[in-house]
């Protein structure tokens, strides 16, 4: 179902530029700082190789490319990307390129990512082929599909597993060959700072989603608990790092508390009812805190 044409949508930066756009740079961090914790993690135990990190991170930041793209059409296809959207414009959307241009753009990314994913399974055997072939099915499942994960209601918990549990255990793995209980211990911080950016995402829209029929978690639990869920989210990213400790990790992976004036402002907006554009900043700053949290902890665990 599409609501709306493209004429009635403000037309996105053209050429090149909207594709750049479409790949939602902004969004990569999310690929990037799972793929740092988890080699840092094995670099500390003197594990890791420089092919290895550098395929592992061109995979996952093609796969979240990928994903992006698919969303970007889909999204238009379910009328979830209308007029009165308060985030950026889309490629779709905005009229640049058609449904089926960004759906084969998508599909040649993640045939990329396959590509580069063919030496990871050489270094990592049949574990890694099973999480690249289920990253990549969830990542057109998260709006495609006939039972899109991202409407109903399981967007958050898909980006805490996928972009948290498997991006830094399965890169500790490719480095390690084995998966420990710190590296679970890191994934969970990092899953939810990346969630995070998620949940303020989809209280912006809670609106324009549910007259989609997109059922969000923050349209099933309502704007008030949604953000207090990304409050709580944050701060259980800090409260989890003396547990690392348990797992073995040394006192320096406290130098992620260095992230919390990055953390104070978006919670204190988001608590105080930031509505509409102001929300697009607080989208800003979360995904700029998740990149500096996930960098200072890869320090951490490096030390």
């Amino acid at each position: 179902m599409r609501l709306g044409s493209p004429a009635e949508y403000k037309l996105a930066t053209p050429g090149w530029r909207g594709w750049l756009a479409a790949t939602r740079p902004p969004t990569l961090s999310a690929a990037v700082t799972p793929v740092l914790v988890g080699s840092a993690l094995a670099y500390s135990g003197g594990e890791f190789a420089v092919l290895v990190f550098i395929a592992t991170l061109a995979a996952a930041v093609l796969i979240q490319i990928g994903t992006n793209l698919a969303n970007d059409a889909l999204d238009f296809e379910q009328g979830a990307d209308t007029p009165d959207r308060l985030g950026p414009v889309r490629i779709t959307a905005s009229g640049q390129a058609s449904a089926a241009e960004v759906k084969m753009a998508s599909g040649v990314v993640f045939g990329l990512a396959a590509l580069v994913g063919v030496f990871l399974v050489i270094e990592g055997g049949w574990p890694i082929l099973a999480i690249g072939v289920v990253s990549i099915a969830a990542g057109l499942a998260y709006t495609g599909g006939p039972w899109p994960l991202g409407y109903h209601g399981l967007g958050d918990l898909f980006v805490f597993v996928f972009f948290g549990l498997v991006a830094v255990m399965g890169t500790y793995y490719l480095q390690a060959g084995s998966v420990t209980n710190l590296a679970f211990l890191a994934s969970l911080p990092v899953g939810l700072t990346v969630a995070a950016i998620l949940v303020v995402n989809n209280v912006r829209d809670i609106e324009t989603d549910r007259r989609a029929g997109k059922l969000t978690l923050a349209v099933r639990l309502g704007e008030r608990i949604s953000r207090l869920q990304y409050v709580l989210m944050i701060l259980a990213a800090f409260v989890l790092l003396p547990v690392l400790l348990v797992g073995g990790a040394g006192p320096a992976v406290g130098l992620a508390l260095l992230a919390l004036p990055l953390a104070i402002v978006p919670c204190r907006s988001v608590l105080q009812g930031a509505q509409g554009a102001a929300l697009n900043i607080v989208l800003k700053q979360t995904t700029l805190f998740h990149l500096v949290f996930g960098s200072l902890l890869a320090v951490g665990l490096l030390l």
